[in-house]
């Protein structure tokens, strides 16, 4: 039996897993339904856990009640963090989004530095930290997720808390050149060292964090090295760094995708375009996700190859995100450009070559998605992991499509042998391979599916939740 068996496990996020929200005069409280909810929301039913986060809401909605009674209904513990709008404008949208953000994705071009917002991270964070304080107890464990809360480990440790503290970074850690040009780079790498056991989700980043390390922090050491982690000696602290690629839960997207009323959609999305070869590009707005180029990629691949023009069209949903964000605004408009623009290059006898939708999708329309199309172009410029690429091979039961993956998202390092991998920056490349799927027989299809899925099913979600805490 492990000895972390039985203990409370204390999550921490930036937001919490739900929702809260005002409809007819009244509080609503919705849980939420991402990828590590699904994972955490058993382990904490067990052993009575404790989630810790922002509740998402103005200070003005009665957030203390509506947990209190969401939590007695859940059978576990939902702790709000209150926070005002200059503190989410400057500690989230400011330095998480557009210092942290596109520095990890090695996009130093978006990055803006200030010193305020970095000043309202660190006065977060700390506030974090001192309700996690009050909600301890001495034998926790503490999972604290992703680069919004990098400094609570160090917030905690300097209010004399000595708990297993447990950090996984959700997306990339960049290298060391790329890391260098942060003014508060030995303050981050200094907060991530108070931690026992700090995740990444790749080989790369793990091996990014230790380089970084070694050479920022002149006491550093490593005192050992195993297959999924090393071991550093920072003075007289001990750190364990690993990787640990998180994952979907696959049985959940396996069963739901065979629904009937998923199969009817699907059926009816490609009624919509008869005798096509469906490309599916499925991204939340953001300019890590590579949506540019992947539409120049479609329009090299209608120039190289005409012979596929009138048979072959992408479906690009984007997913709004961060709306007000002037970055964010004009990725929109570039995108509606350059499909206006290759629409009316090539469109012709009622065929459009990209169809492209600003919106969001429900469960059902999601798996519809997946299963309509039979090949999905999922191409960010870096990624931490991209589950959509992983949701695709668990909804393909079909087991007719094909998975054409850039070389720098997540699960390029899990899914390389039998995905299609690319480099999105290379145009003519993306458009080859997109050739290639779509002149693969349906027996190779068939054959890499099915070691695709066989992947994903072996490493879901609820074993990636089960090593983290081992280690811990």
């Amino acid at each position: 039996m492990s000895r972390n068996e039985g203990k409370r496990l204390v999550a921490v996020s930036n937001r919490l897993p739900l929702a809260i929200f005002e409809e007819d005069g009244a509080w609503q409280v919705r849980a939420g339904q991402g990828g590590l909810a699904t994972a955490l929301y058993p382990v904490m039913k067990r052993n009575q856990g404790v989630w810790i986060g922002w509740p998402g809401c103005s200070q003005d909605a009665p957030f203390e009640k509506l947990l209190g009674d969401f939590s007695r209904e859940e059978g576990f513990t939902l702790v709000g963090v209150p926070l005002s709008e200059e503190e989410t404008e400057k500690y989230y949208w400011g330095f998480s989004n557009q210092s942290l953000w596109p520095l990890f994705h090695d996009l130093l071009g978006y990055c803006h530095f200030n010193l305020d917002h970095w000043h309202t991270y660190l006065e977060v964070n700390e506030r974090f930290a001192n309700v996690m304080a009050r909600t301890l107890r001495q034998d926790d464990l503490v999972w604290v997720h992703d680069y919004q809360l990098i400094m609570v480990g160090a917030a905690l440790r300097r209010l004399g808390l000595r708990q297993t503290l447990g950090f996984f970074l959700h997306i990339p850690f960049p290298s060391v050149d790329l890391f260098w040009r942060l003014p508060w780079k030995n303050k981050i790498l200094e907060g991530l060292l108070q931690y026992d056991l700090v995740g990444f989700q790749t080989r790369r980043d793990w091996r990014n964090f230790v380089q970084c390390v070694l050479a920022l922090v002149p006491e550093s050491e490593i005192k050992a090295r195993r297959r999924y982690y090393t071991v550093l000696q920072v003075g007289d602290h001990r750190v364990n760094a690993g990787h640990f690629p998180i994952s979907i839960d696959f049985a959940s997207f396996d069963e739901d995708a065979r629904l009937p009323e998923v199969a009817e959609e699907a059926e009816a999305i490609k009624a919509n375009y008869p005798g096509q070869t469906l490309v599916l590009g499925l991204d939340r707005l953001d300019y890590s996700k590579g949506i540019p180029e992947r539409f120049l990629a479609f329009e090299r691949l209608l120039e190289k190859y005409p012979e596929l023009r009138e048979k072959v069209t992408l479906l690009q949903v984007v997913v709004p995100s961060r709306t007000l964000v002037p970055d964010y605004q004009n990725l929109k408009e570039e995108l509606d450009q350059l499909a206006g623009r290759i629409n009316s290059r090539f469109s012709e006898g009622g065929w459009t070559p990209i169809h492209y939708f600003y919106r969001s999708l429900n469960r059902t329309q999601l798996l519809a998605h997946y299963r309509a199309c039979q090949i999905a172009l999922i191409t960010p410029l870096r990624d931490g992991m991209n589950l959509v690429a992983k949701e695709f091979c668990a909804a393909s039961v079909d087991l007719n499509s094909v998975l054409v993956l850039s070389e720098f998202a997540g699960a390029a390092e899990q899914l390389a042998e039998h995905a299609l991998l690319v480099n999105p920056f290379d145009v003519d490349g993306t458009a080859d391979a997109i050739n290639f799927a779509c002149c693969m027989d349906a027996e190779e299809k068939k054959r890499h599916m099915l070691h695709l899925r066989s992947s994903v099913e072996n490493n879901d979600v609820h074993r990636w939740v089960k090593r983290f805490v081992q280690h811990m």
